[in-house]
């Protein structure tokens, strides 16, 4: 592998891991509380309110309907108001985000639901308030959920991310389809294929050995 691959790739890699880092934290931090309310809202919740969960859960569901291609030419006026521009690594960060935040709540909600109900109860019980019920029973109780859904939110993103670069958002998609696929340097298509693989494998692998280490605390 020559060197002149091997600076595009580490440079590549640096924007990819870039996009979707920041992204990710941006989705968790909206993802968790529209989970947590999609959770609490439901019929049978700790706060039911079944007209702003069907309400919301339409909107989710909206969201997590658009193909991500098409989402990122129809929210070209957010990303430039909120970017600046429309091409580059933090513009690509935009869209990122509005995809993933539906699959994140989702990911979420599922999460809490699988935390015993008995659990739940017997905090109420105790005078709990909703606020302590979420934050010292719910979150805790499903913190290895939590975990594996964000790793695979994360491994999302990196899939996002490669289609972005293909439309100018930088990182591994853009070295790919540029310089693999325009210019049918089989070497570079390769090189960044080995390095989503790895970074996939990376995040997969760090957030089992997360989980199982909660798992194990909490039982």
């Amino acid at each position: 592998m020559s060197n002149e691959l091997l600076n595009s790739l580490w440079i590549a890699t640096g924007e990819t891991l870039y996009m979707t880092s920041v992204a990710a934290v941006l989705v968790l931090l909206a993802g968790l509380p529209l989970g947590v309310l999609l959770a609490i809202a439901d019929a049978g919740g700790l706060w039911p309110r079944p007209a702003l969960h069907r309400a919301v859960g339409v909107l989710v569901n909206v969201g997590r309907s658009v193909p991500f291609i098409i989402l990122m030419v129809a929210i070209v006026p957010l990303t430039r108001l909120l970017a600046g521009t429309t091409i580059g690594t933090t513009a690509a960060i935009v869209p990122l985000v509005v995809a993933a935040i539906p699959f994140m709540g989702r990911v979420v909600e599922q999460a809490l639901r699988e935390v015993d109900p008995g659990k739940i109860e017997a905090a109420v019980a105790m005078g709990s308030t909703h606020a302590q019920v979420i934050l010292r029973v719910l979150i805790p109780e499903a913190r290895a959920s939590l975990i594996r859904g964000l790793a695979l939110m994360i491994i999302s993103l990196l899939g996002y991310s490669a289609m972005a670069g293909a439309v100018g958002g930088g990182g591994l998609g853009d070295l790919a389809v540029k310089y693999g696929y325009m210019r049918f340097r089989t070497d570079v298509m390769l090189g960044c294929l080995v390095v989503l693989l790895v970074l996939v494998q990376l995040v997969q692998w760090l957030g089992d050995r997360l989980a199982a280490r909660f798992e194990r605390t909490s039982s």
